[in-house]
């Protein structure tokens, strides 16, 4: 049996995956944890971890949020709401 290790950006976005069904099936409780969970993998994590919360959670459950309607304000920790900030103004919008 061959040992399956994933990438941290394959990780990130499993965890994001994690996250979006968690507000999805209106289980904000445990979204805000792995919410949490994020916010100190971003502030404690190596460069590469800090870089795929960034790019890829970040990207991905902030996406999904808009597209459903949900105000990222009230659910992102402050270091993630700060780089989802920084996201949006990179992008022009």
């Amino acid at each position: 049996m061959k040992n399956h290790v994933k990438s941290v950006a394959a990780k990130a976005a499993q965890f994001a995956e994690i996250t979006k069904n968690c507000i999805k099936n209106g289980n904000i409780p445990r979204a805000k944890k792995c919410l949490d969970i994020a916010e100190l993998l971003f502030n404690t994590g190596s460069n590469e971890t800090k870089s795929a919360i960034g790019n890829i959670y970040v990207f991905s459950v902030s996406t999904f949020m808009e597209l459903k309607s949900c105000t990222v304000a009230n659910l992102f920790p402050p270091f993630l709401k700060k780089e989802y900030v920084s996201q949006i103004n990179a992008s022009g919008i």
